[in-house]
């Protein structure tokens, strides 16, 4: 019996060619009839990144590794099959070279102990070092230069990321999984830059184990020769803020809506990043989300962007390499912006997002001269009580007078029957809070920087209305899924919405529905993030995301997550509904609605098709423009969860109405009457 080394080409990369080595374990018997035979195993070693099969093979014959696993019973035809296969990647003129070098240690493996297998081998050699995850392998972290100690830290920063805040440093290994070892001095020297580099990112460094490289299985208690080299591995955890501290960030939620054309997202890019624009768009970019946003310049989707205040009030997105771990990591205040679409193509989605998002104010951006579609969004935030303030974009062109767009933003909310005070603000203004019959207005030039300052001093100053309680944590769980999505490496979906009520940690069980037959399905959460960084808990009024798995190993795979759906606490027994009652007030209609009339509902993060199915109060002539009535509604599609006194908005092309839930029909109630 005798084993051969073979390197096979397995992938191609940037590095070169990864040769995979695999070690063939050759057996020959024969019989008392004369009878012979043979048979071949094969098990894969690992991989290298090396430039040929002939680099790899000569690196096994210069470290004898071929000697250490031949046995000593090998014959002569197993040293032919061997010089067979390393004819395969050597030359003619190296050819007895190689041949010479397998003689020349055969008398060395031959003293070998027959129990000694390849097995052996390997514990002195981990897997090679992967690309994806929490794990880096580091040779040595001697006095690095302070280029190098900053590439460093990104690659730490990098590595935590991948393990949701804990990274596995292996010190004294090799890229290839090669346990090299450092001496005691050197160990001791890459350990504290190794600290260096977590205190940079508020981490903790812990040595895990410690072991000679030269040694197999052997603790470092076991042994006190100081010339042993050593091999350590540290695990690397991001600290978590308090419960307390993380109580006192203030969170805004800033919705930003505007007819299209009028610089919405190129606004929210020099708010964030800091730079003005060149005039043709560029600081939007990194604001788009698709393709064909980018082509045509017009959001279609609702995407996300957040800006930092440290406690003296000044931006910490404006420094240099700041991503939003960092900014929520430093700032005590973050301002949640929620760029909607303009197009009337994409009024639903600017609908949910007003609604299903539940944004503490809305900043209405305006491009002279005042159009339709800037009246219809205004319109969408009086009807939906929404606290908002003007922007007049674009001031730099003069083609325009900016009094003229103020005279037309006063007559259009005259036009819709709300008596409000606009007031051009500067510098003096910034502090005070705007009261519901006032609203804000602010020139700004996202070429020329105009006006700017003045805006981002008010954004710093605004507050949330819904601060949260001491008792909020202790109350029932409720958060609304507004959107799902799917992230590489992750088998089930990510959930993103907003907590309405409650606290939720990691571990948290809830019930997820309403399923289509109208039940709620138990899950555990397994992970919480908030603006793009992992957190331990999630407040309500707050916007997540996270990912839910079954309650055990024994329940059902979850069902089908859907927008729309929420999560709520096992113990107050939710119940999906198809039918429901609200009082409506009708604010536009061309004609009249009767029963049987198809719109558009949201409440909430719910968007779904309704039937009128009666009106209460109705005259014969219907519901018309400004009347007010008691309306059946009921879902087309399936049961959706619902509670008394949520608003509602109502549209269908230029229809739209506003109302409230007055009465709930539990779809278990439902069934009952039926049977």
């Amino acid at each position: 019996m005798y084993h051969s080394y073979v390197a096979f080409p397995h992938q191609q990369n940037l590095r070169g060619v990864v040769y995979e080595k695999r070690v063939f374990r050759h057996v020959r018997w024969s019989h008392n009839d004369g009878d012979c035979g043979a048979i071949s195993e094969e098990c894969v070693v690992g991989t290298k990144y090396v430039s040929s099969a002939e680099e790899w093979i000569g690196e096994a014959s210069n470290k004898s590794r071929l000697n250490r696993v031949r046995s000593s019973v090998e014959e002569k035809s197993g040293r032919e099959n061997m010089d067979s296969f390393l004819e395969l990647f050597n030359s003619d003129n190296n050819k007895a070279t190689r041949r010479d070098t397998w003689n020349d240690s055969e008398n060395e493996g031959n003293r070998m102990s027959d129990n000694e297998s390849i097995d052996d081998d390997q514990e002195e050699r981990l897997p090679p070092e992967p690309e994806q995850g929490n794990i880096e392998y580091k040779l040595k972290l001697i006095n690095p230069s302070s280029q190098r100690f900053e590439h460093l830290v990104t690659q730490m920063k990098w590595r935590l990321r991948e393990g949701h805040g804990e990274a596995i440093y292996q010190i004294g290994v090799e890229d290839n999984g090669k346990l090299t070892g450092l001496t005691r001095e050197d160990m001791k020297a890459s350990l504290k830059t190794l600290n260096d580099m977590a205190a940079r990112l508020g981490a903790t460094t812990n040595v895990l184990r410690e072991r000679h490289a030269n040694s197999k299985n052997k603790d470092m208690t076991a042994c006190h020769n100081r010339e042993e080299r050593q091999v350590a591995e540290v695990l690397v955890k991001k600290l978590r803020k308090g419960d307390r501290e993380d109580q006192d960030i203030v969170d805004l939620r800033l919705a930003v809506t505007g007819a299209q054309d009028a610089g919405k997202s190129t606004l929210l890019g020099v708010l964030t990043q800091g730079e003005l624009d060149n005039g043709r768009g560029r600081a939007r970019l990194n604001m788009l989300r698709h393709l064909h946003e980018i082509k045509t310049g017009r959001t279609s989707s609702i995407s996300h962007e957040i800006i930092g205040f440290d406690s003296e009030g000044h931006v910490l997105n404006y420094a240099e390499m700041a991503t939003a771990e960092e900014i929520c990591e430093h700032a005590s205040k973050v301002v949640t912006f929620i760029d909607l679409a303009g197009h009337r193509k994409y009024l639903r989605t600017t609908v949910l997002g007003l609604t299903g998002y539940s944004p503490h104010h809305v900043m209405l951006v305006v491009a002279p001269p005042m159009n339709e579609a800037s009246q219809e969004h205004m319109a969408l935030c009086l009807t939906l009580g929404l606290p908002f303030f003007i922007v007049v974009n674009k001031i730099d062109l003069g083609f325009y007078s900016i009094s003229e767009t103020i005279n037309q933003l006063e007559n259009a909310i005259k036009a819709q029957g709300y008596s409000k005070q606009l007031i051009m603000c500067n510098k003096s203004q910034m502090s005070w809070d705007y009261e519901s019959d006032i609203i804000p207005v602010f020139n700004v030039s996202c070429v020329t920087g105009e006006g700017l300052e003045d805006l981002t001093n008010f954004i710093k100053n605004l507050s949330p209305y819904d601060v949260n309680s001491a008792d909020s944590d202790s109350e029932s769980c409720l958060f609304q899924i507004d959107e799902t999505f799917r992230v590489a490496g992750l088998n089930e979906p990510v959930l993103g919405g907003l907590l309405v009520k409650g606290a939720i940690a990691p571990g948290t069980r809830l019930l997820v529905g309403p399923l289509p037959d109208g039940e709620f399905s138990p899950v555990k959460v397994v992970s919480l993030h908030r603006n793009k960084a992992p957190c331990c808990l999630v407040r309500a009024s707050q916007s997540a995301s996270l990912t839910l798995a079954p309650p055990t190993n024994r329940s059902p795979p979850l069902p089908h997550l859907r927008p729309g759906m929420v999560l709520i606490s096992l113990w107050d027994q939710p119940h999906a509904t198809l039918f429901f009652q609200a009082t409506v007030l009708i604010v536009y209609h061309a004609t009249a609605i009767y029963s049987g009339f198809q719109t558009t509902v949201h409440v909430g993060n719910v968007r779904q098709t309704c039937i009128i199915k009666g009106i209460m109060d109705a005259k014969d002539r219907g519901l018309q423009t400004n009347d007010t009535a008691s309306v059946l509604f009921r879902f087309v599609n399936h049961p959706e969860y619902l509670h008394v006194g949520m608003r509602l908005l109502l549209r269908e092309g230029r229809t739209k109405g506003i109302g409230k839930i007055t009465q709930i029909f539990p779809l278990l109630d439902q069934q009952n009457s039926m049977q």
